[in-house]
C-alpha cells in the first residue's frame, strides 16, 4: 500500500482534517462549557506534538489538502508555532486556525510568516456586556483589538458567531453590518448540544431559517453565492459589502451529503462524523507501535464505515451527548 486515497463508503472524498490540539479553553462559553469548566486532559493523556505531525503527514498523504488547528483554544498549549513550522514544511499543505482571539495579539505576526492566513475568530457579540456574559470572561476588547489588526494585516479573515435565544439575537444584525466595512465572513451557527452538561434540546428556535429571514429582514439584497462541495456555510453577498456573511445549519445538519472532513480529538479519538462518539483511539494505536501503512488501513477501515449523516451518527452512539464542544475540536 503506497498512499491510497480517502473515501468513505458514501462515495465522499475526504480532504480536510480538524485537528484539535487541546481540549483545554481560558474561556467558558455558555454553549460549550459548564461555569466551572470541565475536567481536563493531563497533557501525557494527549496526543503529543510528534504524533499529531506524524498523523497529519500520513493523512496528508493520503489526499488531505486541508488542516485546521482547533482546541479547545490551540494558544493555551506551550509548543503551537513549532508545530505549525514543522506543518508549513508538508507541501502544499493549507493550514488553518481557530481561536478565540484573547491571546492572538502576541502572534499575528509570526501566523503571518509562516503563511497562516486563513483565521476562524469566535465572537458571538460585539457588545462588551453580551460577550461577558456567553463568555464568562471580560475579554471583548483584547478580541476585538486582535480581530481589527488580523484584518489590517490580510488575514483571511472568518468570524464564526453562535446564535442563542434571548443572549445574542441583536448581533445577528450587528455582526452583519460589521461586514460591510470590514471585508470578512460573518458565520452565523445553530447551538449545537455540545454543552458538557448533557441536555439536548429536540428544536432548535434560531434555525438556519430564522436566521436567514433575520438577515433578509435588515438587508433584503442578499445574494447567494454557489454552495460548493465541503462546505458547511451557505453563503451571501450584500450590495456594497466588502465583507459577507454565511449561515450554518450545525444542528439541522443540512450539508452532511458533501462532508469531506475527519476529525481529530487531542486525546487522539477519531471523529468521522461530529456527532458520533468517537470510533477508534489513535493515539493508543501509535503507542503500540505500528506503522505508516497500518495506520493507513486503519483509516481506510474507519471511514469505510462512516455513518450517512448527522443523525444516523447520533443515533448510533453508546450514550447521550454528553461532551464539550472543547474535547471535541468543534
Amino acid at each position: 500500500m503506497d498512499n491510497p486515497q480517502l473515501f468513505d463508503n458514501h462515495g465522499r472524498e475526504l480532504s480536510y482534517l480538524r485537528l484539535a490540539v487541546t481540549d483545554r479553553c481560558n474561556l467558558r462559553c455558555t454553549y460549550c462549557m459548564p461555569a466551572e469548566g470541565i475536567n481536563y486532559m493531563p497533557e501525557r493523556e494527549l496526543l503529543s506534538w510528534e504524533e499529531m505531525f506524524r498523523l497529519t503527514r500520513i493523512m496528508h498523504e493520503m489526499g488531505i489538502k486541508k488542516v485546521r488547528i482547533t482546541g479547545g483554544e490551540p494558544f493555551v498549549r506551550n509548543g503551537l508555532l513549532d508545530f505549525l513550522t514543522d506543518l508549513a514544511g508538508l507541501k502544499d499543505l493549507e493550514i488553518c486556525l481557530t481561536t478565540n482571539g484573547v491571546f492572538l495579539g502576541d502572534y499575528i505576526d509570526a501566523l503571518k510568516k509562516l503563511g497562516v492566513n486563513h483565521i476562524n475568530l469566535s465572537l458571538d457579540s460585539l457588545d462588551r456586556d453580551r460577550f461577558k456574559q456567553i463568555t464568562r470572561r471580560d475579554d471583548f476588547q483584547k478580541v476585538y483589538d486582535n480581530l481589527l489588526r488580523l484584518i489590517q494585516a490580510g488575514f483571511q479573515v472568518k468570524i464564526n458567531a453562535v446564535v442563542m435565544q434571548g443572549k445574542n439575537e441583536e448581533d445577528i444584525i450587528t455582526l452583519t453590518e460589521f461586514a460591510r466595512e470590514h471585508p470578512v465572513s460573518v458565520r452565523f451557527i445553530e447551538e449545537m448540544p455540545f454543552n458538557g452538561s448533557g441536555l439536548v434540546e429536540e428544536t432548535l428556535f434560531w434555525d438556519h431559517i430564522r436566521i436567514l429571514d433575520r438577515i433578509k429582514s435588515a438587508f433584503p439584497g442578499l445574494l447567494a453565492r454557489p454552495f460548493l462541495y465541503g462546505e458547511t456555510a451557505h453563503t451571501y453577498d450584500i450590495p456594497g459589502f466588502k465583507g459577507n456573511v454565511g449561515v450554518i445549519a450545525a444542528f439541522s445538519r443540512t450539508f452532511c451529503g458533501t462532508c469531506n472532513r475527519i476529525r481529530l480529538t487531542a486525546k487522539g479519538q477519531v471523529k468521522t462524523c461530529l456527532y458520533d462518539d468517537g470510533v477508534f483511539d489513535l493515539k493508543a494505536y501509535l503507542r503500540g507501535g505500528v506503522s505508516d501503512e497500518e495506520v493507513k488501513k486503519q483509516l481506510l477501515t474507519l471511514f469505510n464505515k462512516r455513518p450517512l449523516d448527522g443523525f444516523e451518527a447520533e443515533n448510533k452512539r453508546k450514550g447521550v451527548i454528553t461532551e464539550s464542544m472543547t474535547t471535541i475540536g468543534g
